[in-house]
């Protein structure tokens, strides 16, 4: 016994280093050792060649990080203004697992090193991505000394990739729609379309492809769908869009001075489809934040470019007051909504408040500086001088372009510009906030109520997990909402049939001003949790040998778990736990999901949580074993104990979600009363070969229907010996003879 606590207790400390060790990587705080080793005497002639070309292949060396060591690892320049052949410092990205496969460190297969080109206070592209995490899912950066065969080469900004890592991180998926939006032209229009979301390229989602580089397996089609809905359906633009986190996008960008991106060029960003099936905007390269970046932001005040006491004094909504020569629809169509700038002005009010208004920035700035001021001291081949880099925190330093600004001395007057602008002050207050009944229970109908004073319209917004976007629904203060008496200050707001857990977030507003509670919503909010009975979700089938049912986003066939809500109301699985060990109830906490009433939610047993948020930490033994589902407080939902299982043979409810266990044919995701009635082997009908490949073949002359586990129909025929199968997915089919009510199993190979 004592031994196994002892296996426990490192297995657990494995599993949370696991999960810190990116964080602690890109610690803000910490300064990265990197040397590079290249395997050619003359990698800068080859890595310079590449760029010339336009390749992103890579050149081999090995690397030591922090001193741990790794060999193979591949090599090219980072990024495009921020290259030259006639420079020695270049920036690189570092592939760790360009060659060995799953080689990373610490969880990281690939690293993001920045030159600091633009920017000679050096701390710009670190300050601003810290500031961003509060408000949005954010790359974190620090700082790195990067030797090349032991010669010292610089001191560099270390950036987190937006990659599929970053997604499973902040999404739980990383196989839906991703781009990375930049203009395959890297001769880039200053201020014109360039990845700008305008429809003025055509109506086929192919003509998109120069400007939009496609991250994920698919996608063409959905960006389309966000392009077309964006320009010319802007009233739905919420049920593709995360309009909320677009908005405080363009709030970091406009509030820091951030013209290198989607407001300037019309480029460095992200866009990834996430659960709910909403487009989210992700910042990327902010090396020239801070108004270092001078040169256009394609409205008709600034198109030529803005010096410092403009950048000071630069109208965040500019291009809804001034008119977009480059289009800017994910700016101008989303501020034609005066809610939509409202709520734009309480988030920079936010940003302003929380950071700069206190100071926080500069002490920030300043802290930074102290980290890296003899690293920079050292850095031979850094593009200013030193005094440049202690001048720069508080004062302007030239540079080739134009005056790069102090970054308190733009900050602080920007600071008194957008406080005093309309809109920013004379929101409504939002206090008192609390919920009836305290005690909320599943399916009933939970009340939020706020003291909410100089108000003219409030809003409750609410989601009962992370796969589902949050409703608005309005508050009323008019004494028949949960809300006291009429007009006494107290608004109310109610949410049908709840789950058992409730995020919610409040907003209000009125002629001047709009405001959140809390102030960081949407992506902070509050939250109500209930306990979920026995029996409202229950463990529904299990296969712990697929061979052919069905494949999880990697495309390999992993053992699953299926959940069933059989409840008439959704479910949340925050606070859940499942677990193959009695003795270690949390062994796997599922994410915050919502489960629609009578519905399923499938668990990947694969011991994989780098592909998402439904893959537990354990797989399942073919021999049989338990599984146990728990709440937060160790209290039994539900268990089981499955049998051994035979090749794509699962062990199901039946009936469904209620029912005892039995071993046959696999529902997934769906009813499992659907082969209940199934006979495998009869004469009525044969079919050869089984398993099949790209034809099956059929004695009979009935009526032929089949269907996939999902029990979706994919074929129908009268008085058919052959089919041709070659554009079926890999999996189990149901052949069903419609005269006999007879229905067999075949399986479909690669």
């Amino acid at each position: 016994m004592l031994a196994r606590r002892y296996i426990f207790l490192f297995l657990f400390f494995l599993l949370q280093f696991n999960s810190f060790s990116q964080s602690s990587f890109y610690a803000v705080d910490s300064l990265r050792e990197i040397r590079i080793y290249f395997y050619a005497t003359d990698w800068d002639k080859q890595l310079d060649s590449l760029y010339v070309v336009g390749d992103n292949d890579r050149i081999l060396a090995d690397i030591t990080i922090d001193g741990d060591s790794y060999d193979s690892v591949g090599v090219r320049y980072k990024g495009f203004s921020s290259v030259s052949v006639n420079r020695l410092k270049n920036p690189f990205n570092i592939k760790l697992d360009y060659i060995i496969d799953g080689q990373d460190h610490q969880g990281i297969d690939k690293l993001k090193l920045s030159n600091v080109i633009q920017d000679p206070s050096f701390i710009r592209e670190v300050l601003t991505y810290e500031i961003a995490a509060h408000y949005m899912p954010s790359a974190q950066a620090n700082f790195a000394n990067v030797f090349i065969n032991d010669t010292l080469w610089g001191l560099y900004t270390n950036v987190q990739a937006v990659n599929k890592s970053f997604l499973n991180e902040h999404f739980d998926n990383k196989y839906h729609p991703f781009f990375k939006c930049n203009p395959e032209n890297l001769n880039i229009n200053p201020g014109g379309e360039n990845s700008n979301l305008s429809d003025t390229h055509g109506t086929d989602s192919l003509d998109y492809e120069p400007y939009y580089n496609l991250k994920s397996d698919y996608g063409w089609e959905d960006l389309y769908h966000l392009i077309d809905t964006l320009n010319n359906h802007i009233d739905s633009i919420e049920n593709i869009l995360n309009v909320d986190r677009t908005l405080w996008m363009h709030a970091i960008n406009y509030t820091l001075i951030n013209f290198d991106s989607y407001i300037g060029y019309g480029q460095n960003y992200y866009l990834f489809k996430d659960v709910t099936g909403q487009f989210n905007p992700i910042l990327w390269d902010l090396n020239m934040s801070f108004g270092s970046f001078q040169l256009t932001d394609a409205s008709s005040l600034y198109f030529n470019g803005f010096d410092i006491l403009q950048a000071q004094n630069m109208d965040p909504l500019v291009h809804h007051s001034e008119i977009s020569i480059a289009p800017r629809p994910l700016l101008r169509n989303l501020f034609l909504s005066e809610r939509n700038r409202k709520m734009y002005l309480a988030h920079i009010r936010t940003i302003i408040q929380e950071h700069f208004a206190n100071q926080h920035y500069s002490s920030r700035g300043q802290a930074l500086q102290n980290l890296i001021d003899s690293s920079v001291q050292n850095d031979t081949n850094k593009f200013y001088l030193y005094s440049d880099f202690t001048t720069n925190l508080t004062n302007q330093v030239a540079l080739v372009t134009a005056d790069c600004p102090g970054i308190t001395q733009l900050m602080d007057a920007r600071t008194t510009y957008l406080s005093n602008y309309t809109g920013f002050s004379g929101e409504p207050t939002i206090a008192n906030i609390s919920n009836s009944p305290q005690n909320i229970i599943l399916g009933n109908d939970v009340w939020i109520s706020a003291e909410i004073n100089d108000a003219t319209d409030a809003i409750l917004a609410y989601r009962f997990g992370k796969n589902m976007a949050f409703k608005k629904t309005i508050m009323y203060d008019d004494g028949l909402h949960n809300d006291g008496i009429s007009n006494d200050g107290i608004y109310g707001g109610k949410i049908p049939n709840a789950a058992n857990s409730i995020d919610y977030y409040l907003y209000a507003d009125n002629d001047s001003a709009g405001v959140f509670s809390p102030v960081r919503a949407a992506y902070e909010f509050f939250t109500l949790q209930a306990q979920l009975q026995v029996g409202d979700v229950v463990i529904n089938e299990v296969m712990s040998n697929n061979t052919n049912t069905a494949t999880d986003g990697s495309g390999n066939f992993e053992d699953w778990i299926e959940l069933y809500n059989t409840t008439n109301s959704p479910v949340s699985t925050n606070g859940l736990f499942l677990t193959d060990t009695a003795g270690i109830l949390q062994k796997w906490e599922l994410p915050s999901y919502t489960i629609p009433a009578n519905n399923y939610l499938v668990i990947w047993a694969d011991e994989d949580g780098n592909q998402g948020g439904l893959h537990s930490n354990f797989k399942l033994s073919n021999l049989g074993e338990e599984l146990i589902l728990t709440n937060a407080d160790s209290v039994l939902i539900d268990s089981i104990t499955f049998p051994p299982q035979g090749a794509d043979t699962a062990y199901a409810r039946v009936p469904n979600g209620s029912g005892p266990f039995i071993l046959q044919l696999p529902t997934f995701d769906a009813n499992n009363d659907f082969i209940s009635s199934v006979q495998e082997n009869f004469e009525e009908i044969k079919i050869y070969p089984n398993p099949f490949i790209d034809v099956l073949l059929l004695e009979n002359k009935d009526d032929i229907i089949v269907r996939n586990v999902l029990g979706k129909e994919v074929f129908r025929a009268i008085n058919i010996n052959r089919i041709n199968t070659s554009n079926w997915k890999t999996g189990v089919y149901f052949i069903h003879l419609k005269a006999k009510n007879k229905t067999t199993k075949a399986i479909k190979i690669n």
